[in-house]
C-alpha cells in the first residue's frame, strides 16, 4: 500500500482511503501444462526478462506441495500460509515460470502494490445510543467489551489518549509485517505496545481508523464529541507500514487466522486479551476490479469466517454512476460474514437522512454481487491523529485532546476508510450482544435492520434484502441490529 494524496478526496477536509489492486485470474496456457496466474502476474511474465525478480504467492492443495514447488523452482521462500496452502516467494521470472510447471500447483498470483483508501459518526449509526441504553450478554454496557478488534493498517499510536484506560493502553498486541524483506525469521513480528508504529511508518491513517473503531468517548475542550463504536474493545494492531503490498496484508490476515482465539498467547486469559472477532481492512484497489475467488486474500477471509471472524472492507473512493463496477474486489465476496462499507454523509449533525458520499465507490447497477453491503458515516469524521503525521496534518481541522498537552491530537478526515471502522466497532458490539453468533448472523443483523435513507439509487430486491448499487442495504442501525441479536435494554 502506498500512501499518496492521489487517493484523498477533498471536502471541508482531506479524505483518505486505502486502495489495493486485487487482480483477477488469467487462464492457464492452451496446453494446460501451467498453473493459472493472476492477470497482473500474467502481464509481468509477458513483459519480464528471464532475469527480472518477482514476488509471488504460490498456491497448492496443501502447503507442503506449495513449498516443494518453490524449492524445486529455485525461488526463495518469504512466508507460508499453512491453513490455505500458500507459500510466498521471490525469484526470477524464469523461476516463477518453473514453479507453474510443478505438479500440484493450482494458482500463482503477483504481490500487487497497495495504496491507502465533522462528527464521530456514532450518532448517525446509533452506536452511541446502543452504548448508553443496551447491555450485552456479559451484563455490561454495549461497548464492545469482551471482544478484540484487529486493525490492519499503517500502525497505531497506543499512547494516544483515545486508547488509554486507567493509565494503560487498550492495545493488547502490536505487530508489524516485515514479509517483503525476506530477512525476518517470521513475517509478522512483535512490537512493544508502548511503541507508536504509526509514527515509525510515517502514517497516521491507522491511528485515525483505530479511533473510529474503538476510541474512547471524550468531549473535547471545544465541545466536540469523539469516540469509537466499541470503546470497550481491546485492540490488536497489525502494522503494514507506509508502503503496503498484498503479501504484507495477507500475512496479517493469516496471522489473525492462526491466532484469533488467543491473540496474546495461550497463557493470557481472555479477560485480559479477548478473542479477535472482527478485522478492519481500509484498503482496496483504485478503480475497483473483478472479484477474484482464487486470491489468497479471499481464501484467508473465507477461512476466517468459517472460524467465527468477520472481515470488514472499505468499498473504495472512486465514486461512479453504476455503469461500471468500482467496488473493492475482496469486499464483493458473497461469503456470509464479509462486509463491504459505503460512505455516508451525516452532514455533521448525526442525521439519519443524509446522503451517499460522492466519492464512495459504486458497484455495477446490473450486478448486485458488486454492490456494497451497508453504509456508515465516512465524511468529515473526527478521530485520533497526531498533528506531525502527513495524513493527519492535511486534515485541516485539528482539535485539541482531553489533556492539557494533547494539542491537535484529533483531526477530521473523510473516506470509505473512515466508514469501514464504524462497522468494525459495531460488529464488536454485536458479538458482545450475542457471543455465540456466527459471522453470517452478524452480517444479517446489520443488513436486515439497516435504515433505508432515500438519497441515491433506489433500493431493489437483492437476495434476501433490498439494496442499491451505491449505498447497499442502507445506513447501519446499531440499536436495531443489537436488539435483533438479543441485547437487553
Amino acid at each position: 500500500m502506498r500512501w499518496s494524496s492521489t487517493w484523498w478526496k477533498r471536502s471541508s477536509a482531506i479524505a483518505a482511503v486505502l486502495v489495493l489492486p486485487m487482480s483477477t485470474a488469467a487462464p492457464a496456457d492452451a496446453a494446460g501444462s501451467l498453473a493459472p496466474v493472476s492477470r497482473t502476474l500474467s502481464t509481468l511474465l509477458g513483459k519480464g526478462s528471464a532475469a527480472g525478480e518477482l514476488t509471488t504467492l504460490v498456491h497448492a492443495k496443501n502447503v507442503t506441495t506449495a513449498e516443494r514447488a518453490v524449492r524445486q523452482a529455485g525461488l526463495t521462500e518469504l512466508a507460508r500460509f499453512t491453513k490455505i496452502g500458500v507459500v510466498a516467494a521471490k525469484g526470477t521470472v524464469a523461476q516463477v515460470r518453473a514453479a507453474r510447471r510443478v505438479a500440484g500447483v493450482t494458482y500463482v498470483e503477483n504481490n500487487d502494490r497497495l495504496a491507502t483508501h465533522g462528527s464521530s459518526g456514532t450518532t448517525a449509526t446509533r452506536s452511541a445510543e446502543a452504548q448508553a441504553t443496551l447491555t450485552g450478554a456479559n451484563g455490561k454496557a454495549l461497548d464492545g467489551s469482551g471482544v478484540s478488534v484487529a486493525i490492519i493498517d499503517t500502525g497505531v499510536d497506543p499512547t494516544h489518549p483515545a486508547f488509554q484506560t486507567g493509565g494503560k493502553t487498550r492495545v493488547v498486541r502490536s505487530l508489524k509485517s516485515l514479509c517483503t524483506s525476506g530477512t525476518a525469521t517470521s513475517c509478522i513480528v512483535d512490537v512493544p505496545t508502548s511503541v507508536d508504529t504509526d509514527t515509525t511508518s510515517l502514517g497516521g491513517h491507522g491511528t485515525h481508523v483505530t479511533g473510529i473503531a474503538a476510541g474512547n468517548a471524550y468531549t473535547l475542550p471545544d465541545g466536540t464529541k469523539v469516540g469509537g463504536s466499541a470503546p470497550g474493545a481491546k485492540i490488536v494492531s497489525l502494522s503494514t507500514g507506509l508502503a503496503i503490498l498484498v503479501l504484507g496484508t495477507d500475512a496479517a490476515l493469516n496471522w489473525v487466522l492462526e491466532n484469533h482465539n488467543a491473540p496474546c498467547g495461550p497463557g493470557v486469559p481472555a479477560s485480559t486479551c479477548p478473542p479477535i472477532k472482527v478485522i478492519n481492512n481500509s484498503y482496496g484497489p483504485s478503480g475497483g476490479g473483478s472479484f477474484d475467488p482464487n486470491s489468497a486474500t479471499v481464501q484467508l477471509q473465507r477461512a476466517l469466517a468459517a472460524e467465527g471472524v468477520v472481515t470488514v472492507w472499505a468499498n473504495g473512493n472512486d465514486g461512479g454512476d453504476g455503469s461500471a463496477d468500482l467496488s473493492n474486489p475482496p469486499g464483493q465476496d458473497p461469503t456470509p460474514g464479509i462486509i463491504s462499507v459505503a460512505s455516508y454523509n451525516d452532514q455533521g449533525t448525526g442525521t439519519r437522512d443524509g446522503t451517499v458520499s460522492a466519492y464512495s465507490s459504486r458497484g455495477l447497477a446490473s450486478n448486485p454481487a458488486s454492490w456494497p453491503d451497508v453504509s456508515a458515516p465516512g465524511e468529515n469524521i473526527v478521530s485520533s491523529c497526531r498533528p506531525y503525521l502527513a495524513i493527519c496534518a492535511q486534515g485541516l481541522q485539528p482539535e485539541n485532546g482531553p489533556g492539557a498537552l494533547d494539542l491537535g491530537t484529533y483531526n477530521v478526515i473523510s473516506g470509505t476508510s473512515m466508514a469501514a471502522p464504524q462497522i468494525t466497532g459495531i460488529v464488536a458490539q454485536l458479538f458482545q450482544a450475542d457471543p455465540g453468533a456466527t459471522p453470517g448472523q452478524v452480517e444479517n443483523a446489520i443488513k436486515a435492520t439497516a435504515y433505508k435513507y432515500s438519497n441515491g439509487a433506489p433500493y431493489q430486491a437483492a437476495g434476501s434484502y433490498t439494496s442499491s448499487y451505491d449505498k447497499g442495504t442502507g445506513l447501519v442501525d446499531a440499536v436495531a441490529a443489537a436488539r435483533s441479536l438479543g441485547a437487553a435494554g
